[in-house]
């Protein structure tokens, strides 16, 4: 919508109101390794990502086959969050589980 403002002179002074964006997304990225088992991996994307058990196994295959997969997109506090999880859980655990994040 467009506020008029009558201008003194006579004319009209319009006032654009600048329209709000979405913030960026994030994806969350797991990279595959020769340590981490297969079960760790479902396991973290049902837990972590709310994965179904057939997504987390399609994820888990696609990150196994091609070398990287998304796990989720989320904002980048979320993002920044669950990468921190996913690490913490990985290292806990004693696996080298790399995960980062990118912009969509």
């Amino acid at each position: 919508m467009v506020d008029q403002v009558p201008d003194q002179q006579g004319e009209i002074l319009e006032k654009v109101r600048k329209k709000t964006s979405k913030p960026p997304l994030w994806k969350v990225l797991l990279h595959n390794d020769d340590y981490t088992t297969m079960d760790f991996v479902v396991q973290v994307l049902e837990s972590m990502f709310n994965k179904s058990p057939t997504e987390a196994y399609r994820v888990m295959m696609h990150v196994h086959i091609q070398g990287v997969g998304v796990a989720g997109i989320f904002s980048h506090e979320v993002a920044e969050t669950k990468v921190a999880m996913v690490y913490e859980s990985a290292q806990a655990s004693g696996y080298p589980l790399r995960v980062s994040m990118e912009p969509e």
